[in-house]
């Protein structure tokens, strides 16, 4: 059995469950994934996501290095007004 490399990655994933003009819509960034979800309710998640990345990004941290707490903390405050 070979000794594998575990290292830490995460991945941020959103779902939007409220799509009812049957359009897929899927935005990928190389620590998020966007699916599903009304025009309106896509662009926001994107939105949040990129904002919490940008703050993430200020602080010097990446998503492997920030507490659970400080992220849903992050994301909370990057969520459009």
């Amino acid at each position: 059995m070979k000794n594998r490399n575990h290292s830490k990655s995460r991945h941020i994933v959103g779902v939007g469950l409220d799509n009812k003009d049957g359009h897929k819509r899927l935005t990928q960034a190389n620590s998020f994934s966007i699916v599903g979800g009304s025009q309106e309710t896509h662009e926001k998640m994107t939105e949040t996501l990129v904002k919490t990345f940008e703050t993430l990004d200020r602080r010097g941290k990446t998503l492997e290095m920030v507490e659970k707490k400080e992220l849903s903390d992050i994301i909370e405050e990057s969520k459009p007004k």
